[in-house]
């Protein structure tokens, strides 16, 4: 999601520089966008105003802000660090206070809208952090969001992020069981999705997901390995705050059946393909 999202920056106006752990990726990212790359994450972050990270983990982003030659070190008094990463708020946390002690701001802002808003430039951004660092990175992040607001203090972002991937879990796997009993009982799907997704089972994973879903294509959109790892920060923090995640910590396992099945890098609405392979 980084390559689009940085291009919507360049493409904004803005003098980008790129890094990626993959070099040939951010070589083809200069070549279609223009603006320059680094070997380092330090590299790329030196004399930014603004500096954007969007990788896959906890351990990911400590590397690429702590690490050898992380980003943190060489950002100058005053710029702002924004996190897209989907990450725990414990390390949302520990770095807000990291940057803190070098005068960086912080901002924690996971996105949702998938591969598709990020190539749109239509993702819907939220985010944790002080007033002040949230009100002059919105314009920046802006390239490249439909929607973008402040929830509150740090960790704040990735909290709500949480609530989001709740949310859909309990949707895909919801819309995964009405097709698979449209199926069973004979129905045609994509006349009984048209009817009812006019009304209240309407939503965005039916919109989006339904047709390839009734086609049994699931090599697109957000990868189950990586649902598996949002949804595992979710039951930690709820583990934490006492919240009851039941149907989370349900789908978590169906999901977990999925990558029994060799799915771990299907898009999540592969949850279809489990219930066809119970029979």
């Amino acid at each position: 999601m980084g390559y689009p999202m940085a291009g919507h920056l360049q493409g904004a106006g803005h003098n980008v520089t790129v890094f990626n752990r993959t070099t040939a990726k951010a070589q083809a990212w200069v070549e279609q966008h223009g603006g320059s790359m680094a070997q380092t994450p330090a590299e790329a972050a030196k004399g930014a105003d603004f500096v954007m990270a969007c990788v896959g983990n906890d351990d990911d982003l400590r590397a690429v802000t702590l690490g050898k030659d992380g980003a943190l070190g060489a950002m100058a008094a005053g710029s702002v660090f924004v996190d897209h990463t989907t990450v725990s708020a414990a390390v949302t946390h520990e770095l807000y206070e990291t940057a803190k002690g070098s005068q960086i701001a912080f901002v924690d802002a996971p996105v949702s809208g998938g591969q598709a808003g990020a190539e749109n430039g239509v993702l819907s951004v939220m985010c944790g952090g002080d007033q002040g660092a949230y009100d002059r990175a919105e314009p920046v992040i802006a390239a490249y969001a439909k929607t973008c607001r402040r929830i509150g203090e740090s960790g704040a972002g990735q909290l709500t992020k949480m609530c989001n991937q709740i949310a859909i879990a309990g949707l895909v796997q919801g819309l995964s069981e009405a097709l698979h009993f449209a199926q069973k009982a004979g129905l045609d799907g994509r006349a009984v999705v048209d009817v009812i997704s006019q009304g209240a089972a309407g939503s965005w994973q039916m919109a989006n997901r339904f047709e390839t879903m009734l086609d049994d294509e699931f090599e697109h959109g957000f990868a189950v390995d990586w649902m598996r790892k949002d949804l595992g920060i979710c039951l930690g923090a709820a583990d934490e705050n006492g919240a009851s995640l039941p149907v989370t910590a349900l789908v978590d396992q169906f999901y977990k059946d999925v990558q029994k099945l060799g799915g771990g890098r299907w898009d999540t609405s592969s949850l279809l393909r489990r219930l066809r392979a119970m029979g």
